[in-house]
């Protein structure tokens, strides 16, 4: 599958992965942005498949419905319901607890649409965690995909969102208007 993924992200769409994803530590969460297209998800899935690398992800409920629930399960997904008012961030952090080996892909923005602010889950997740965070860019203009070193988080939640900001600096979205 890892060389089938590699082929089809690299060869035939001509996507470049800059660093891999980190093999240590065992646990992190990776912010991916921007998110500003349905392609971000096949090109996310293909990335961490050509890297060998298990990255699950969490999804809107109504996509685990049907045929394409197992599919995205398979694909390392797991269903949220976003209409109830549920502590997802206490949840995620007790799945961190609980595995031995757990990587969690999120859009610090939540949503494909244009926003003014990043949403903090990720950053609490983190945190509650105790897990780094890892950044990769879904760069469309570049075909590029550059992932970071794991950050271990500070006392200062200002000078992390620094950090995070600028590493997606100059980055293109498939929708680079909405990001």
């Amino acid at each position: 599958m890892k060389a089938i993924a590699k082929f089809i992200l690299f060869t035939l769409l001509g996507w470049r992965l800059e660093n891999d994803f980190p093999q240590q530590p065992k646990k992190y969460v990776v912010i991916a942005a921007p998110h500003t297209s349905w392609l971000d998800f096949p090109i996310a899935i293909l990335s961490r498949m050509a890297s060998g690398t298990m990255i699950h992800f969490i999804g809107k409920a109504s996509l685990f419905k049907g045929i394409f629930g197992s599919f995205f399960r398979v694909l390392g997904g797991t269903p949220v319901d976003r209409t109830k008012s549920n502590n997802m961030v206490d949840a995620v952090i007790d799945i961190f607890n609980k595995k031995e080996e757990f990587r969690l892909g999120i859009s610090p923005e939540g949503t494909r649409k244009k926003v003014d602010k990043w949403k903090t889950g990720f950053y609490y997740i983190a945190k509650g965690a105790k897990v780094p965070v890892v950044m990769a860019t879904l760069d469309f203009k570049n075909k590029k995909i550059k992932i970071s070193e794991p950050y271990y988080t500070t006392e200062s939640k200002e000078a992390d969102f620094e950090v995070f900001h600028s590493f997606f600096k100059g980055v293109k979205g498939k929708n680079p208007e909405l990001f």
